[in-house]
């Protein structure tokens, strides 16, 4: 999956709830990309209430993940304005899109997500994040929480792809993404390929 992770203007320092705006798409993009991936693979994922049940706890673990990165790169004060905004901008995106597909309320929709997220953030806590990526347990953490999503002929089998494949996935491309945004240096002009019309 292609991920546009650079400013359109480079060279300009960003506060962190802009980089909070940015990500947010981004978290988005990568959570719908491992729905697809999921379903591909022939797990059953039915439109409605399920659809949006796995796509809350992937956002979830992403927004964990995100505010792991922000622990190592930002003060506490630049953390906390950053991860607040960043479940905010989450939870309007999904609310926005849970009501408009299966009904509801966009702001009971929006207040769920924000409940789930602060429940989960307990729960990962016990978890630790080092380096660039989470360890087993931060992982097997997501792949447990998906296994309530599932049917039970695939709750079991869940496990393995969400472990090994979707959750590395998502941590490799959240840690590239973080990286290119908090990049200042103006980037290489690109070298034109085509020919003239002289």
């Amino acid at each position: 999956m292609r991920i546009k992770s650079s400013w359109f203007k480079a060279g300009k320092e960003h506060t962190p709830e802009e980089l909070a705006g940015a990500l947010s798409f981004v978290i988005y993009r990568i959570a719908d990309n491992a729905l697809k991936n999921t379903r591909k693979a022939k797990f059953e994922i039915a439109v409605g209430p399920q659809y949006f049940a796995f796509l809350t706890e992937f956002l979830l673990f992403q927004i964990q993940v995100a505010d792991r990165i922000a622990y190592r790169l930002f003060s506490l004060e630049e953390r906390n304005s950053f991860t607040s905004e960043l479940a905010h901008r989450v939870a309007a995106t999904h609310a926005e899109n849970e009501s408009r597909l299966i009904g509801g309320d966009i702001a009971e929709c929006k207040r769920r997500f924000i409940d789930r997220l602060n429940q989960r953030a307990d729960e990962y806590a016990d978890f630790t994040y080092e380096g660039k990526g989470g360890d087993f347990s931060f992982m097997r953490y997501l792949a447990f929480c998906m296994e309530q999503v599932m049917d039970d002929k695939d709750s079991w089998w869940i496990i393995d792809p969400m472990m090994s494949i979707e959750a590395p996935e998502a941590v490799e491309m959240l840690e590239k993404t973080f990286s290119n945004l908090l990049e200042t240096a103006p980037r290489p002009a690109r070298r034109r390929t085509g020919t003239s019309g002289d």
